[in-house]
């Protein structure tokens, strides 16, 4: 009975598991490794959720114990009533009676609402002082230094000047204070800007739902802002826009009978329209002193109609189910007609307010939409400011208030709003509003959803006009909520600075009770010479209390052991380094002319220190621009584009011979051009944009042509479903000029994409009215009968539209997801064309590309009927109408015929997929954090190269607590089982891509909300935290931030936060660091942001060179302050055992004021500003050497330990040795006076203390430069002057010391001695790490400065510099060249033209070191036959150089960084020669590369050439893409420049070459050179390429594999 047997499918393995009892479909996570099947993997597990959750919500009879306990949790479909938000439900009447318990005693509503003023500074102007103050007394140690000025005025205690020693604080206070100020200022006049916009509301109108008076008592006092007065403000603006008045008219789209006619003054220097050609656009309404009502008689053709047109969406789509002509308006209720509306501004709007909106303005407050121009009551929103997205969303007007369109129909309506509290859900919204019928006085309710309602910031587009009523205002709007409070940041460093201020205080307290303990005892002997030689010298006669001011007098003493200055050096260098990062010319983003904004100052070392980099997707890694690349027709596939996915996946395989973009670039350019030849001779294309074309197929126009061949009638279809099938809108921006210029808007890129695509191949979509679709099928007009259209929406992943063609047959197009079509098609479909398809796109996916499948079928008459029966009573439905429509719409989406499948990519930002690369081999985790659905974060994922092929990727995707629990428990076992149990250890953090199994989590936003949930958040966090990468589809803004928090506080980890909309400004704040993108519009993501620029790549440099500098500067610095401060202070405790404790100062008193503040300030300060310890390409070329500020090992407790010990040590030295040496004899100076005062000893002290804390700074300081050698030696140096100056003058304790000190030798040996000692041990620690322990930075810095990597990078050296050979490469010229990330059109970026070179065929290395450094060829190695041809460039030859395509390179990558390319003179060894026959395609030569992560060896052509040392680059830490052998160790890999070998120029010959370079006298060389001819070139004879070679110019090109030198 085999026959009864059913075919078992992978699907329906899937069914059976779930309904058999023996296994939990829970447990069963699966991991999957390749686009496509992670494709495939989240549509089941979404179809997975969805049958479980039918399935408990039918309660089946066999698991109804089970399903009665499940009932009870919140499923996604009724989540919005079952979802409890605290707070009070908000009720917004309209002209409607408040009830008796909501008004108090005077009538007024007992309920206050917010202001819809907002405010993102953290100060205002009565704030700012209590609140800064508050801010910088959190530092510990400003409330130390508080209290020192606090004691110091008392005399008793014998500070010389208490009114000094308050200025360092005060000047730290002010400093920081005004930085502060200025920071926030800037903040405030973003916020006044949006506050002050303008909008139009309706005046004359009582609002009850607002007091009558609702000043405050104050301004009541005061007589301030009387009810009715016109605000400064608001006169201002009415001023501003003042005009004529000119009638103008509210009605709909069709509906020009009935029409509202407002006589209102309009600025009439903006009459342009933009999409409505029929109507008038209102450009500033402001309110008059006159108004006509009732609207005078006049006839509605004559007046301006300001109305939706015939391009809205609504205009042609049938409305099943009728709307009520009234709803609550009604007509019978007499009114005053005063009302009217008036310009007003933002902040003037208030709760139940009635808002006019026009096209293209922003949305002022959280607004329920009440009525709309078109005609089907659709309005079409644009989120960009709030999530960065440009498609549009469509709101539609709640019934009940449809019929409104002017003032007085708003005074004749009485409704009540009752809405759910305000919340930061931007996806969620209900609210019930409640009527009496006009005409049966029943009363009547009606829900609002987020489709009504309008969310502050987005933008209105394609609706001519929108009414709305004011719901939730200021902080209570969602955007508001979403952000949160500006926090208040400190950096890392900071917060550790407050332990390390702690211990120096503990050493202080010990030192200053040390002192008065041994004071108090000392004094208290009797019979000592104090009694005859110290009279009156104690304060007091009792002991104790001496010894107690003794103390308190070592605290004044002492209290630089504390660093004041530390502070104000620390905001002068984090100051200097915020310039920097401002000035970077490679952080500039040229289109919108921005360069990187440091908006929080005080936390730039923390960019050297991040460990997970959480990122949105739309607008941060994306353009959010839609290409079709690829398509599938009728099992053939068509598109030669590549894609970013496929140049990443080819370069981690190490499949190096089509990776040149230049040469895909000018391919393609070559394939666009022949296919645009060949559709200009087949047919016409008014409407074509050749510039835009991307679909490039000479195959496909081909088959257009070939009128024989059966796949011109399948291409033909495929095309025309593309350009029937969709909701875009047309437009023409210039009829006038430009008829045939089309522009498309789309409620999505991808459909906008599709129908330009499908214009430029010949098929354009040219104009929908609401009963036609005009379209041109290869110049032939055709009309289509629109009859209904299926909307696409996330639980269906289809769209589909009912039309009838030009012959009257009823089609039904269809597009969406191809699991979705494929269960959907005919029953005997052909199954080879099923397979085809499916395998394209399968292909299609792995290449990073967004595929539909496009299906048709054709409708019966009787079948339509049915169907419309069916479809209008789903619509009109009550219970369970999304489900009702769903079933109709399944009984006509069936037995589908595929057409074929679209391929789009999804473009990203320049240099993302390297920027990543980068991220990750500097040990940085990246996460997505985004709102789109699971499949389209998975494709981008692909496509950036942040999910690869080789890693196991989880989907987590469950409905229940438990459930989300298991999965997460399975994918813990999955990795432990392969990478054993999670490591804990703060040194392992930072990972090395690579090294082990990678894994990657995937996980919907239901999902997520479970796992946050405080019993799973623990071990979501173990096994996220083991991935590479994590991406959250789905999440809010609140979920992002909760993430961030996980990770933030869950691993004390640095994290980082990147955005472009106003959706990520709660996990941008939430961050250590927060980053925001630059838009075209502004950017409340930026706004909110630490540091704001223009593009995703430059996190790179901001991290790795900028914060990487930063973190390692502040920590050297604050070592440094911290012993400079030891050596002093301890030097004079030291002194304090030879004069009884008694607090007498070591120091001239000048020396102690000056100390911090001239003699050692300005050392320190330059190595926190000016410090490198590697240069910044070096930096960038070695992304690994970042991992060390991951784990924090720049500055720990124990190297402050050590500072504070050499400290000691060299105090010690300083005060002792020069003790010793007083105590061997009196010395005599010059003139005869002896050296004994203590004005003598304690200056020699000071002396050798500040020389040797001035020198130490210097040897920690690792670029030396001349403001370095300035400062360092200069300090020293004003320090000795300030002696001599000083000396000048008459004073008690310090007289003729120049005189005395500067003449004897014993000082000078003093002070040299005690240095030297003092300084040795340091210096030896040192070399002995560097020589024999040596970290990464330093073996790279070794290869810097010593080695040949200078000449691996391009960069030329500075004796080079000097002799004026300037080098010619094109990094420095422009260094915004462009990379492999963006190859879609030629620019000219370069002045000068690349030099082509030809090989060298006696295999000797190429010459590019030797000319560099200016060397000579040698003779004797010359081959005289290769310059027979010797001359310069001809002037023609030189402008058809300079016209070639630019180089593209990029500043952030390794692979970016150019090879050096030296343009000799011409002389007797070089001649540049060209023969005017030989010419390439677009006259470019093939390029070089620079240095890449993969393995490149200098390997010579000669058998007996031996690569020396030099050529062999170790780099420590790193691990190969690929096994140079089994030999090589794990980690560790060579950087080696390939030479061509002899044979690979045997097949070209000398008279064709264009330029001759010779050997040089060095053997250590390698090559810059063009290398070889290209695969595929053009010769003079025409040959074809030898694609035999082993060796082609291909190995040692992509050995390097990136852009290119010249």
């Amino acid at each position: 009975m085999s026959f009864f047997r059913r075919r078992t499918f992978p699907e329906d393995t899937d069914i059976d598991d779930e309904l058999n009892d023996a296994v939990d479909p829970e447990l069963r996570l699966r991991t999957v490794r390749t686009a496509a099947s992670t494709l495939a993997e989240s549509a089941r597990t979404e179809q997975r959720v969805e049958r479980r959750k039918s399935m408990r919500k039918k309660g089946s009879l066999f698991f109804r114990r089970g399903t009665e306990k499940r009932r009870t949790e919140p499923t996604e479909s009724d989540a919005p009533a079952a979802a409890h938000i605290p707070g009070a439900r908000r009720k917004v009447y309209v002209n409607y009676t408040l009830p008796l318990d909501e008004v108090d005693h005077n009538g007024d509503p007992i309920v206050r609402y917010v202001r819809n003023k907002v405010q993102t500074s953290k100060y205002t102007i009565v704030t700012f002082l209590p609140k800064n103050l508050y801010e910088q007394f959190r530092r510990v140690a400003n409330l130390y230094f508080l209290a020192l000025v606090i004691v110091q005025v008392f005399p008793i205690f014998g500070a010389p000047s208490p009114q000094t020693s308050a200025l360092p604080l005060l000047f730290i206070l002010a400093v920081t204070a005004i930085k502060d100020g200025i920071e926030d200022y800037r903040r405030s006049i973003l916020d006044e800007e949006v506050n002050n916009s303008a909008v139009t509301k309706l005046g004359n109108w009582n609002n009850v739902n607002q007091p009558k008076d609702p000043r405050s008592w104050f301004e009541k006092l005061l007589g301030l802002n009387p009810p009715g007065k016109v605000s400064r403000g608001v006169k201002k603006l009415r001023e501003r826009e003042a005009g004529e008045g000119m009638e103008f008219v509210l009605s709909k789209a069709g509906e020009e009978s009935r029409a509202s006619v407002s006589t209102l003054p309009v600025d009439d220097s903006s009459s342009e329209m933009k999409y409505y050609g029929a109507g008038r656009k209102l450009d500033d309404i402001q309110s008059v002193d006159s108004h006509s009502y009732p609207p005078q008689e006049s006839n509605p053709p004559a007046v301006p109609t300001w109305a939706g047109g015939s391009g809205s969406l609504g205009a042609y789509q049938q409305s099943i189910h009728g709307r009520s002509s009234l709803g609550v308006v009604d007509y019978n209720k007499r009114v005053s007609a005063l009302a009217r509306w008036e310009r007003t501004l933002w902040k003037k709007l208030e709760v139940g307010d009635m808002v006019l909106l026009r096209e293209n303005e922003q949305v002022p407050a959280d607004i329920v939409v009440l009525s709309t121009s078109d005609a089907d009551n659709m309005c079409y929103l644009e989120t960009k400011n709030l999530d960065g997205e440009t498609n549009l969303k469509p709101r539609k007007a709640v019934k009940a208030t449809a019929s409104i369109m002017s003032e007085e129909d708003i005074e004749r309506t009485s409704f009540l709003l009752d809405s759910e509290p305000p919340h930061a859900n931007l996806y969620l919204y209900h609210a019930v509003l409640r009527y009496k019928d006009a005409a049966s006085g029943e009363q009547r309710q009606e829900s609002v959803t987020i489709n009504e309602l309008l969310l502050r910031g987005c933008t209105l587009r394609n609706t001519t006009w929108v009414i709305g009523l004011v719901v939730f205002t200021g902080a209570d709007s969602k955007i508001m909520l979403n952000g949160g409070d500006t926090p208040s940041k400190r950096s890392k460093i900071e917060k550790e600075t407050n332990f390390n201020v702690v211990v120096n205080f503990v050493f202080l307290i010990v030192m200053c009770l040390t002192s008065g303990i041994l004071s108090g005892y000392l004094d208290s002997k009797a019979n000592t010479s104090a009694r005859e030689y110290e009279q009156g010298a104690d304060p007091t006669s009792s002991f104790i209390l001496n010894g107690v001011i003794t103390f308190v007098s070592c605290l004044i003493a002492f209290q630089n052991i504390v660093p004041v200055s530390l502070y104000i050096s620390i905001e002068i260098v984090k100051t200097i380094q915020a310039f920097f990062i401002a000035q970077d010319i490679d952080m500039y983003y040229k289109p919108f002319d921005a360069a990187c904004t440091p908006k929080t100052w005080n936390l730039s070392d923390d960019l050297g220190q991040i460990e997970y980099i959480f990122s949105d997707k739309t607008g941060t890694l994306t353009q959010n621009v839609m290409e079709l690349q690829k398509c599938s027709v009728y099992g053939v596939a068509y598109g030669e584009g590549i894609t970013e996915a496929q140049r990443g996946a080819a370069k981690r395989e190490g499949r190096v011979d089509a990776l040149d973009p230049e040469e895909q670039d000018i391919q393609l350019h070559i394939l666009k051009q022949r296919m645009l030849d060949k559709m200009a001779q087949t047919f016409k294309n008014r409407y074509a944009q050749p510039d835009q074309l991307t679909l490039i197929s000479p195959k496909l126009a081909d088959d257009l042509a070939d009128r024989s061949s059966p796949q011109r009638q399948h291409l033909i279809e495929f095309f025309r479903a593309l350009a029937i099938c969709h909701s875009v809108l047309s437009e023409r921006p210039d009829a006038n000029r430009e008829p045939y210029l089309l522009q498309y808007k789309a409620e999505s890129p991808d459909e906008a994409a599709l129908v330009a695509a499908a214009r430029d191949v010949g098929f354009p979509f040219v104009h929908r009215a609401k009963d036609s679709i005009n379209i041109e099928v290869m110049g032939q007009p055709e009309r289509y009968i629109p009859l209904q259209l299926l909307e696409f929406n996330s639980t269906r992943k289809r769209m589909s539209v009912v039309v009838r063609n030009p012959q009257g047959q009823l089609v039904l197009y269809c597009k969406g997801a191809d699991s979705v079509i494929y269960e959907r098609l005919a029953a005997d479909h052909d199954p080879e064309l099923k397979a085809a398809t499916a395998r394209d796109m399968e292909a299609f996916a792995n290449g990073g590309l967004r595929t539909l499948c496009i299906a048709y079928r054709y409708l019966s008459e009787q079948e339509y009927i049915e169907w419309s029966r069916a479809y209008e009573a789903a619509t009109n439905s009550i219970d369970d109408r999304d489900e009702e429509i769903d079933k109709a719409n399944d009984l006509v989406e069936h037995s589908l015929q595929i057409l074929g499948a679209t391929a789009l990519e999804d473009k990203l930002q320049e240099g993302v997929p390297d920027a990543i690369e980068i991220l990750h081999k500097a040990g940085i985790k990246l996460w997505i954090l985004t709102g789109d659905k699971v499949q389209t974060a998975i494709e981008i994922g692909f496509s950036c190269n942040l999910l690869k092929n080789d890693m196991e990727i989880m989907i987590l995707s469950a409905d229940s607590h438990e459930s989300t629990r298991l999965q997460i428990e399975g994918g813990l076992n999955k990795i432990a089982s392969v990478l054993g149990p999670p490591s804990m250890d703060k040194k392992q953090r930072g990972f090395v891509p690579g090294a082990q199994a990678a894994f990657a989590v995937v996980i919907d936003g239901d999902t997520l909300r479970h796992a946050l949930n405080p019993n799973l958040k623990q071990l979501f966090l173990t096994l996220s935290t083991q991935c590479e990468t994590v991406v959250c589809c789905r999440v809010s803004p609140a979920q992002k931030a909760m993430v961030v928090n996980l990770v933030k506080e869950g691993r004390n980890a640095m994290t980082l936060s990147i955005g472009d909309g106003a959706n990520d400004v709660a996990m941008i704040q939430e961050a250590n660091i927060g980053c925001g993108l630059l838009g075209h519009e502004g950017s409340q993501a930026a706004m909110s942001a630490d540091y704001a620029f223009g593009q995703f790549r430059f996190l790179t440099k901001l991290l790795l060179v900028h914060g990487r500098w930063s973190y390692q500067r502040v920590a050297d610095m604050h070592a440094n302050f911290f012993y400079k401060n030891v050596i002093w202070t301890f030097a004079m405790f030291w002194f304090m055992i030879y004069n009884s404790f008694d607090a007498t100062y070591l120091y001239q008193y000048t020396f102690i004021l000056l100390y911090n503040l001239v003699f050692t300030s300005l050392p320190v300060i330059a190595l926190g500003a000016f410090d490198q310890d590697i240069n910044a390409k070096a930096a960038l070329a070695f992304p690994q050497l970042y991992i060390r500020g991951i784990r924090g090992l720049e500055y720990t407790r124990l190297k402050f330990w050590m500072y504070m010990l050499d400290g000691l040590y060299q105090s010690a030295v300083v005060f002792f040795i020069p003790y010793l040496i007083w105590t061997l004899d009196i010395a005599v100076s010059w003139n005869g006076k002896t050296i004994e005062s203590l004005a003598d000893f304690g200056t020699t002290v000071s002396v050798a203390a500040i020389i040797a804390a001035n020198t130490y700074v210097g040897i920690n300081t690792h670029y030396w430069t001349v403001i370095t050698w300035v400062i360092v030696i200069g300090s020293s140096v004003v320090m000795l002057v300030w002696i001599a100056i000083y000396s000048a003058f008459e004073s008690i304790d310090f007289v003729d010391e120049v005189v005395v000190l500067f003449g004897e030798v014993t000082f000078w040996a003093t002070v040299l001695m005690s240095v030297i000692i003092a300084l040795g041990p340091r210096f030896l620690v040192k070399f002995i790490k560097s020589t024999y322990m040596p970290l990464d930075k330093d073996i790279v810095r070794e290869m810097w400065v010593l080695g040949d990597l200078k000449d691996r990078l391009g960069i030329q050296h500075r004796r080079e510099r000097k002799k004026g050979k300037l080098e010619q490469t094109p990094i420095y010229h422009q260094p915004h060249c462009r990379s492999e990330s963006e190859i879609s059109h030629q620019e000219e970026d370069y002045p000068t033209p690349p030099i082509p070179r030809t090989p060298i065929t006696d295999g000797s290395p190429r010459p590019t070191a030797p000319l560099m450094a200016g060397e000579s060829p040698r003779p004797e190695k010359l081959d005289e036959g290769l310059y027979e041809n010797s001359g310069s460039p001809t002037p023609s030859l030189r402008a058809q150089l300079s016209s070639s395509p630019s180089q593209r390179m990029s500043y952030y990558s390794v692979s970016g960084i150019p090879a050096p390319s030296p343009l000799p003179e011409p002389n007797q060894y070089h001649a540049y020669t060209r023969d005017s026959t030989r010419t390439t395609a677009y006259h470019t030569e093939p390029p070089m590369s620079a240095v890449s992560y993969s393995s490149v060896t200098h390997v010579p052509s000669s058998p007996s050439y031996s690569a020396p040392s030099s050529a062999t680059l170790q780099v420590p830490g790193v691990r190969s893409p690929r096994s140079l052998s089994p030999s090589t160790p794990a980690e560790q890999f060579e950087m080696r420049v390939r030479t061509p070998n002899e044979h690979q120029w045997s097949g070209h010959p000398p008279q064709f070459q264009e330029a001759v370079h010779t050997p040089m006298a060095t053997e250590d060389s390698y090559a810059t050179a063009y290398d070889g001819y290209e695969d595929g070139e053009v010769t003079p004879s025409a040959a074809a390429p030898n694609h035999q070679q082993e060796e082609s110019w291909r190995s040692s090109t992509y050995s390097y594999s990136g852009p290119h030198a010249l």
